[in-house]
């Protein structure tokens, strides 16, 4: 019988991860030279010439190719650590009672102190665990463009209460993060000419760059 995996024995989350962000840091690349195959010739063509030709195609293939790149990575990554996959998938499952009772108890409470007619709180660290790791994720997320501690910070107090686990929080970080990149190279398709087609490849390669960053990240280190 195989002793059941806890959490020390996971790997390190830049090689449980390795092929995502080999697949991103290829895509990162891929949006340089799709930008590229539109500035160079511009940048090469003499001052005078008023008129220069420049390739869409590869701006719209690395739009089309994308998300299929990036989920052929993520299924290799589970087939190479299916042991550390299926503790993920039974500490997710572990957690969904306990954040569903946070998240009823949250909502039945009434906030403190007076309140404008339209005016909303800002979420607590529980109600930020109460809505689960996709919300959790995508502040974590957004935390950590502007502050990679503070995000740090945020991570560990949303899993101290146990309704969340830290590779569930920062995998759902990796995943919003993943999609906003996608969701920007979709604006390829609709781009009304070819240098607009390059900024928005360039634009996906931040999200792209997070993206790494939080799925590098480990905690424990």
């Amino acid at each position: 019988m195989t002793a059941p995996l806890n959490r020390l024995d996971l790997p390190a989350r830049r090689r449980r991860h390795a092929r995502l962000i080999a697949a991103l840091t290829s895509l990162i690349g891929a949006c340089a030279e799709a930008a590229g195959a539109v500035y160079d010739p511009i940048a090469a063509a003499p001052p005078e010439q008023e008129g220069v030709e420049v390739s869409l195609l590869p701006c719209l293939q690395v739009s089309g190719a994308a998300a299929l790149l990036l989920d052929r990575a993520r299924a290799e990554d589970v087939a190479r650590w299916p042991a550390a996959a299926s503790w993920e998938r039974e500490e997710s499952g572990r957690t969904y009672a306990a954040r569903c009772a946070v998240a009823h108890a949250q909502e039945i409470a009434e906030p403190s102190g007076p309140l404008g007619e339209h005016e909303v709180p800002l979420p607590t660290v529980e109600q930020f665990a109460a809505m689960g790791p996709m919300s959790a994720g995508d502040d974590v997320a957004a935390r950590w463009r502007d502050d990679p501690q503070e995000a740090v910070a945020l991570v560990r107090e949303l899993v101290a209460g146990g309704e969340l686990a830290v590779e569930e929080v920062l995998d759902e970080a990796v995943d919003s993060t993943v999609l906003a990149g996608l969701l920007v190279l979709q604006e390829v398709r609709t781009a009304s000419d070819p240098s607009i087609a390059a900024e928005v490849c360039l634009a996906a390669v931040s999200h792209l760059a997070l993206a790494v960053a939080l799925a590098s990240a480990d905690l424990d280190e």
